[in-house]
């Protein structure tokens, strides 16, 4: 009998434990997957952040405005060549459970300035022409069924009143980790409608031809604007971005914090099963070395054994846990980009195999240092 049948006759041996401890490294890895998913929906927005486009807001708070007339000024600056703007509108779609992201955008330059999400032209030029157009991004529109020329109405919050929008295009992100859960419609129909917004706009992005100068243009634009009523704060948009997920407060330790307690706990489920399987079988062991099975041979079986263990159990918990991303962000809108990436996959099964080795290593050392006559005088 070779060594690949012991590990597998091994395995199937006391299957109700074997059973109990993969369930345990499912659930384990399945809550790293959900942990992973919320830390890329809170932390990818950063690393793909433009390193060429900077974001000017008011300094008191992203809520107060700019005017309009600041986009005259920020053109007249040497090193930008494409300035856009944009409003938060906060309005609600049939229930105030359905949260999504409401922009009044620019229709001149709002395209080109995000050159990642994609619109086909004629979706777009529809748009512009339409003044109660909107486009809504494709997760948004699976998520509630929407089609292109639907009427969707949304009651204003901050702009009170029913808004009636005509659906002229769906976008696309290049990327996975594009957030396609963002509505957009023009702010010339915000202008035009509600008293007040009227001349002022919620902030504005500016695009750089030289990411090198963003720091030194960033300091021009709040020096022409210092001493104003209107004094701004500009940033890159990956400071920006970063700055304000920190409101939510220091997600990546708690998210680390829980997922070093589970994997910790994990850990000791595992080498508490191994050290009990490996105390069971020492007078086998004895026998296995007194037929000629060497002290490394044992080794990489124990070793081997509680790999299968960890893998099994992490690949179930990380396929439940990609099944449940394909089903959409169940938070309503809160977490818009809601995947588990390649990447993490493989972090997991990487954990899961460092796992595995850590709770076999003792149990396998101490296999491979026993001694035939220790071994057999316990049988």
């Amino acid at each position: 009998m070779n060594a690949v049948s012991l590990i597998l006759m091994n395995f199937r041996r006391k299957r109700i434990r074997k059973i109990l401890t993969v369930c345990s490294f499912a659930v384990a890895l399945f809550l790293f997957g959900i942990l992973a998913i919320i830390y890329d929906a809170f932390y990818l927005p950063i690393e793909i952040a433009g390193a060429d486009r900077l974001v000017v807001q008011n300094k008191i708070s992203l809520i107060m405005p700019l005017p309009y007339s600041y986009r005259g000024k920020l053109k007249q600056i040497d090193g930008i060549d494409l300035v856009s703007y944009g409003s938060w509108f906060g309005g609600v779609y049939q229930d105030e459970r359905n949260f999504f992201v409401q922009f009044a955008v620019d229709t001149e330059t709002w395209n080109d300035m995000f050159p990642e999400f994609i619109i086909p032209p004629e979706q777009w030029k529809a748009f512009v022409e339409d003044r109660q157009g909107c486009i809504a991004g494709q997760n948004l529109v699976e998520r509630y069924g929407w089609k292109i020329g639907d009427r969707i109405p949304l009651k204003g919050t901050i702009h009170q009143g029913i808004w009636e929008f005509n659906l002229r295009g769906v976008f696309q992100g290049k990327r996975a980790s594009d957030d396609t859960s963002q509505f957009w419609f023009q702010y010339k129909y915000l202008d035009e409608k509600s008293d007040l917004m009227r001349g002022y706009v919620g902030w504005y992005y500016v695009h750089v031809s030289d990411p090198g100068r963003a720091e030194a243009i960033s300091d021009e634009i709040d020096d022409m604007f210092a001493n104003s009523p209107y004094e701004t704060v500009t940033e890159t948009e990956k400071a920006w971005t970063a700055a304000f997920i920190r409101q939510f407060g220091n997600i990546k330790v708690l998210l680390m914090s829980v997922g070093g307690v589970v994997f910790f706990t994990l850990l000791l489920i595992t080498g508490s099963n191994m050290a009990m399987s490996i105390r069971e079988r020492t007078g086998e062991i004895g026998i296995m070395k007194t037929l000629g099975f060497g002290g490394k041979r044992i080794l990489f079986m124990v070793l081997a054994e509680s790999l299968i263990i960890a893998l099994a159990g992490g690949g179930i918990g990380l396929f439940m846990a990609k099944l449940f991303a394909m089903q959409g962000d169940p938070t309503g809108g809160f977490l818009p980009v809601f995947y588990l990436s390649s990447r993490n996959i493989l972090l997991g099964l990487s954990i899961s195999v460092l796992i595995g080795l850590a709770a076999g290593i003792i149990p396998a050392v101490q296999s491979m240092r026993l001694r035939i006559v220790d071994a057999l005088r316990r049988v």
